[in-house]
């Protein structure tokens, strides 16, 4: 018999963080590609390196994606859902302030490890922090 996961304290305020976090990472694309052309012409940045700045983010993403699975299996959900939200942040705060092409490119680099982490373990924190059937149902289909 499978012990049944606890209910959430406050499941109307988890949920929405989880959104919001979710949200703001399939944001950060749309964002992106319509700031390519004042990116290109503020940073003087080159047609190569204005791929890079799309890239990065969606290659770190890619290849770091099972790894952050695993980080909030071993290190705990919560915790890394907010170190990752944190990171994203950070990341997303530096590519505003970036002086010069190559900020910008590091910068999507370590939003896309920051989605990386936040992606897997916001999915896991839904499915930990709802019970099993009607609720559950419910928030994962929000």
């Amino acid at each position: 018999m499978k012990p049944e996961p606890a209910t959430a304290p406050h499941p109307a305020a988890i949920l929405a963080i989880i959104l919001a976090s979710y949200f703001m990472i399939l944001l950060d694309n749309s964002v992106i590609f319509t700031a390519l052309p004042s990116l290109q012409e503020d940073l003087q940045l080159s047609t190569g390196e204005l791929s890079w700045v799309q890239n990065a983010y969606t290659l770190v993403f890619g290849g770091l994606l099972l790894l952050g699975a695993r980080a909030g299996d071993l290190l705990g959900r919560r915790r890394v859902f907010v170190f990752g939200l944190a990171v994203f942040s950070i990341a997303s705060l530096l590519i505003g302030l970036a002086p010069e092409g190559w900020w910008a490119i590091a910068g999507r680099a370590v939003q896309g490890i920051g989605a990386a982490i936040v992606a897997p373990a916001s999915l896991s924190l839904l499915t930990a922090s709802f019970p099993e059937g009607r609720e559950r149902t419910r928030a994962v289909a929000r």
